[in-house]
C-alpha cells in the first residue's frame, strides 16, 4: 500500500453509508482497510442503485480501494477467525471499526483480551443506542420544517444523507485521533460516534439552537432564498437554472458589472435606505434584487449568462444533473481527482479518489471495490499465517468463502 497513512491496517464491519465510507476516506489515502462480511452477503451487497444486470453501484462506490473478507459470522469458528485479525499485531494494526452492535463477541472489552491497546470505533444511532438512520436524525434536527418552498405544509425530507457523510469523516478523524493517542502513550480505547449526535453537534456549530432559544423563534421557510444574505435561483430563456449569490462586496461589484446594475443597486440603496455591501442589508433588499436580476437573467440563455457572470468573477454556479455532472469537462473529466475506473462487474466511470491533496504524498487514484470475499485467502494467509490446507478446509466447512 502507498499513500500517507500506509501502514495503517483498519478492520470494519460495516453497513449503510457512514461507516463504509469513513473506512474508505482512510482507504483512499494508503491505509489497508478490510471489510468483513457474512459469507452470504452483507447488507450493502445488494443495495440499490443497481446496474441493468442487478450489481450494487453501491457497493462500488462506498468501498473502493478496501479488501474483502467473507465469513460465516453466525460460526463461532468464523467469529474466532475475525477476532483474531481485529487484533493482530503490528504497529498500525488493533484498529476496529463499525457500525454494527458491538457486543458479545465483538464488544470492545472483550477484543481488547487479545490486545491490550486495541481501538475500536463505534458508530450508533443515538446516545443511547437506539436504531436510526440519516433520515431519521434528520427529522429532529428541524431542517426538514424548514425546507422546501414557502407555504408548503408539511416535512420536506432531504435526498442528501449529510449526516451520515459528517459521521464517516468524523469517524475517520476519531480512528487517528486515538493512533495518534496509543502511539503517544501506548493505550488503546473505545470510541462511541452517535449518528445523532453528529447532526445536532452540526445543528448547534452553525446557530440553529442558539437562535431558537435566544431569540424564542421557529425559523420560517424561505423556499431556494439563502437566509440572512443573498442567493436564489433564476431561470434562463432557454428553461436552464443558475445560482447567483452575493456573499461579500467583490460579488455585488462583479454582479453590477456582469449585468450593468450598477446604476439600479445604487437606486436600490437609496431607496431602502441600504448598504449592499452588508449581508444584513441585501437580506432586506431580496425582494428589489430579484425584481431587477430575474428579468435578466430570463432575457438570456443559460450559456449567455453564464459568460458574463464568469467574465466578472461573479459568485454563481449552473444547475446541472448527474448526466450532466458526470459529462462536464471542468469539473469531472478534465479533474486530476477523478480517474475513469473500470470496476469489475459495473463498467467503466469516473470514480473521485481523495479530495485531500498532501505535498509530501502523491495522490492515489482511485482503486476498483472489491468483490465480496475477494480477498480471503490473502488476509488469513498473510496476517494471520494461516497454511493453504487449513483455508481449504476452512472453505469446505463453509467457514470462510471466496469472490461472488
Amino acid at each position: 500500500m502507498t499513500g500517507i497513512l500506509a501502514g495503517l491496517r483498519v478492520i470494519e464491519g460495516s453497513a449503510f453509508i457512514a461507516a463504509p465510507m469513513g473506512g474508505m476516506t482512510l482507504a483512499q489515502m494508503g491505509a489497508d482497510v478490510i471489510r468483513f462480511d457474512d459469507i452470504k452477503g452483507g447488507l450493502d451487497s445488494d443495495r440499490w442503485p443497481l446496474t441493468k444486470d442487478g450489481q450494487s453501484i453501491y457497493w462500488a462506490g462506498l468501498n473502493k480501494g478496501k479488501r474483502s473478507i467473507a465469513v460465516d459470522l453466525r460460526n463461532p469458528k468464523g467469529r474466532e477467525l475475525l477476532a483474531a485479525l481485529i487484533a493482530a499485531p503490528g504497529e498500525g494494526a488493533g484498529i476496529f471499526s463499525t457500525n454494527m452492535p458491538a457486543r458479545g463477541w465483538l464488544a470492545h472489552e472483550e477484543l481488547a483480551k487479545k490486545r491490550a491497546d486495541l481501538i475500536s470505533l463505534n458508530i450508533v444511532g443515538d446516545r443511547h443506542g437506539a436504531a436510526n438512520v440519516d433520515y431519521t436524525v434528520n427529522s429532529v434536527t428541524g431542517f426538514p420544517l424548514v425546507s422546501g418552498p414557502v407555504g408548503h405544509e408539511g416535512p420536506v425530507n432531504n435526498v442528501l444523507p449529510a449526516w451520515d457523510i459528517a459521521t464517516a469523516y468524523a469517524a475517520a478523524m476519531a480512528i487517528l485521533a486515538a493512533e495518534r493517542y496509543r502511539r503517544l502513550t501506548g493505550k488503546g480505547q473505545k470510541i462511541v460516534l452517535p449518528l445523532q449526535d453528529m447532526a445536532l453537534a452540526a445543528v448547534s456549530a452553525t446557530g440553529y439552537l442558539a437562535e431558537a432559544v435566544i431569540n424564542q423563534v421557529d425559523r420560517p421557510r424561505y423556499g431556494n432564498e439563502i437566509y440572512g444574505t443573498f442567493g436564489r435561483d433564476f431561470r434562463t430563456r432557454d428553461g436552464r437554472y443558475v445560482m447567483i449569490c452575493i456573499f461579500s462586496d467583490r460579488h455585488v461589484d462583479a454582479l453590477a458589472k456582469a449585468g450593468g446594475f450598477a446604476e439600479v443597486f445604487r437606486k436600490i440603496e437609496i431607496e431602502k435606505s441600504v448598504d449592499l455591501k452588508l449581508e444584513a442589508d441585501r437580506w432586506n433588499a431580496r425582494a428589489e434584487l430579484c425584481a431587477v436580476i430575474e428579468p435578466w437573467v430570463a432575457g438570456q440563455t443559460a450559456e449567455e449568462v453564464g459568460a458574463k457572470l464568469k467574465k466578472e468573477g461573479a459568485l454563481w454556479a449552473p444547475y446541472r444533473t448527474f448526466r450532466e455532472l458526470a459529462a462536464d469537462k471542468d469539473t469531472v473529466l478534465d479533474n486530476p481527482m477523478f480517474t475513469i475506473l473500470d470496476q469489475p462487474g459495473i463498467g467503466s466511470y469516473p470514480a473521485a479518489a481523495s479530495p485531500m491533496q498532501f505535498g509530501a504524498v502523491a495522490r492515489q487514484p482511485p482503486q476498483p471495490a472489491p468483490a465480496l470475499g475477494q480477498h480471503t485467502d490473502e488476509i488469513l494467509s498473510g496476517i494471520l499465517g494461516l497454511p493453504g490446507h487449513e483455508i481449504a478446509r476452512l472453505h469446505d466447512d463453509k467457514v470462510i468463502g471466496g469472490p461472488r
